[in-house]
């Protein structure tokens, strides 16, 4: 077999795919690198414009203090970026942004030099660090994760089921940054290729592919090889590779939270249980309450706008509470805005009789792309998500969280299965995994499969993420209906 070569410095084509490691790091840098010069620039100029006292030259002296978060993120692993989680990253980066803007603050306090700085552009600095560092991290994979040449090229080792999953989930979640190139596997039935990823031959060929390619990742999918047998694989074939993933025979058990432990030359899984934990926990309600307050009286104004639309567009009340399944199996009336005729049950009923393609959509997901009832405001209001305001106060009373799983309705207990312990351990949220995951596009399978994610590795910087991506899916409205 005839392996493929670099075709330049750095550059992997294996077949037709371009994959740029060390572009991949540098445009990660250099966009943190922009975001920290951009945010630091604002805090001054700003601050200047308005004060008009400054100097700007004490603060641009500083400049190669910088680089100093470019070596505390590479410690953290937060470079080359690849094989983080997305709620990791907001903690890292949140977290060690803050603690490198306290050492700096300490610094000027210590050597007295507290009066030639403004401390609201030293907070100004730090905040706006945080938020473009996220921002610039975001937009960078929005555009390039899928781009070929994005990413570390990586091989796979086992073709069976649970290899088809991970190169299933690295094509589906390019933000990862695992480009699988190739699959190795023993049984010679298993040639051809995974989603467009060739089977190569056997698992020997690792080492050789490795050395080749100069490939740094391998995934190891075989959890049901037993453990006299996988680890001669792993220290004769996994030798050259720097980054060497393994992947258990846990599937079900949280993932997002779980460190290595050694126990005396024992290797142990601690899985960390959010939920059971005050600290967190406290920490979820005090914001919740909050946000739901600030909000609850910041948006008065276009509550009201909304109930007067409400009114023109059709008649019928304005509010339509349904019952729905809360914390420990206690129903809840979750509280909407109209967004359909009055006699939307009989319009339903019509419809489905009349569209038996519908029939089918509506059995699967209990929604329909083009749905009858749906009023000319409420299309509006469904696809801003606005519809959801009134759960707000859901949310006051206790009954929801501002994130949690999808609501449910008692029919839809039996979809859940043995997941539905899972789900009625927490409050259901006004949004969740499902709502920035493709909410109406996805299946109702997948929907139950991300309500069971998020309550095995709930936290608070999990909540933290989706509020954020929530406000990037509702501005453009993908999957509403």
């Amino acid at each position: 077999m005839v392996l493929p070569k670099p075709t330049d410095k750095g550059y992997f084509k294996f077949p037709n795919l371009l994959v740029r490691p060390w572009l991949t790091l540098w445009c990660m840098v250099s966009t943190d690198l922009l975001a920290l010069a951009s945010a630091t620039s604002l805090s001054v100029w700003g601050r200047l414009w308005f004060e008009g006292r400054l100097h700007p030259e004490f603060y641009f002296r500083l400049w190669p203090l910088l680089f100093i978060f470019l070596i505390i993120f590479a410690l953290q692993g937060l470079y080359p970026g690849v094989t983080i989680g997305p709620a990791d990253e907001l903690r890292s980066i949140v977290i060690y942004t803050s603690l490198i803007y306290l050492f700096f603050g300490a610094i000027i306090f210590l050597f007295r030099e507290g009066t030639l700085y403004s401390r609201g552009s030293f907070i100004s600095a730090w905040l706006l660090s945080i938020l473009f560092i996220l921002l610039g991290r975001m937009f960078l994979r929005i555009c390039f994760a899928r781009k070929g040449w994005w990413g570390w090229p990586t091989i796979i080792l086992g073709a069976g089921k649970t290899g088809k999953l991970v190169v299933k989930t690295l094509q589906q979640n390019a933000y990862l940054g695992l480009k699988p190139i190739a699959v190795l596997d023993d049984d010679p039935q298993k040639r051809g290729e995974i989603y467009g990823v060739p089977i190569l031959g056997d698992i020997s060929l690792a080492p050789i592919l490795a050395r080749q390619l100069n490939l740094s990742y391998a995934i190891v999918s075989m959890p049901g090889v037993k453990a006299a047998e996988l680890l001669p694989i792993l220290e004769e074939y996994g030798q050259p590779f720097t980054h060497l993933l393994l992947i258990p025979d846990l599937f079900g058990v949280a993932s997002l939270w779980v460190e290595a432990k050694d126990l005396a030359g024992v290797l142990g899984l601690e899985i960390r249980q959010k939920l059971l934990l005050p600290g967190p926990r406290i920490s979820k309600f005090i914001i919740d309450y909050t946000l739901a307050t600030f909000l609850s009286i910041g948006l008065l104004p276009l509550i009201f706008v909304i109930v007067l639309l409400i009114q023109i567009d059709s008649p019928g009340i304005i509010f339509y509470g349904h019952t729905r399944l809360g914390k420990n199996g206690k129903p809840f009336k979750a509280w909407k805005f109209r967004t359909m005729y009055s006699n939307a049950d009989e319009m339903l009923q019509n419809h489905l009789k009349t569209c038996p393609q519908d029939q089918i959509q509506w059995a699967n997901n209990h929604k329909l792309k083009v749905d009858p009832r749906i009023t000319p405001v409420g299309k509006f209001l469904r696809r801003t998500s606005l519809d959801e305001l009134p759960q707000l106060w859901n949310v006051l009373r206790g009954e929801m969280s501002l994130v949690g799983p999808r609501p449910i309705v008692d029919r839809e207990v039996a979809h859940y299965a043995e997941k539905i312990r899972l789900y009625t351990r927490v409050l259901p949220g006004i949004t969740g995994l499902w709502q920035v995951s493709g909410r109406s596009n996805t299946t109702y399978e997948e929907r139950v499969a991300l309500d069971a994610y998020y309550v095995r590795n709930w936290s608070v910087w999990l909540d933290v993420y989706i509020l954020l991506k929530t406000i990037w899916v509702v501005l453009q409205g993908d999957g509403a209906y």
